[in-house]
C-alpha cells in the first residue's frame, strides 16, 4: 500500500481511492477500522487528503461470486470512481 501511495504521488495522480479488499477475511470490525486509519495516515504523510479520501471497503472474489454485499461494494467503488 505504501509502494502504491508513494508511486501515486510521484507520477502526479491528483486523487485517489482506496478499495480495502479481502474485507471478508477479517471478521473483527475493530481491525478493519485501525487499518483504515492506517491507510489514512499514510495517505496523509504522501500529501494525498488522507480524512477526505475515499475508502471503500469489499472483496472482489466475494463479488464475484455473486455475493450480494460485495457486489455493493464494488459498485459504491465504480460510482465514486465516476
Amino acid at each position: 500500500t505504501r509502494e502504491h501511495i508513494l508511486l501515486a504521488r510521484q507520477v502526479g495522480v491528483p486523487k485517489i481511492v482506496v478499495f480495502l479488499n479481502k474485507c471478508d477475511l477479517c471478521p473483527d470490525e475493530e481491525i478493519l477500522e485501525l487499518v483504515e486509519m492506517e491507510v489514512r495516515e499514510l495517505l496523509s504523510k504522501y500529501d494525498f487528503p488522507g480524512d477526505d479520501t475515499p475508502i471503500i471497503r469489499g472483496s472482489a472474489l466475494k463479488a464475484l461470486d455473486g455475493d450480494a454485499h460485495y457486489v455493493a461494494q464494488v459498485n459504491e467503488l465504480i460510482k465514486t470512481l465516476d
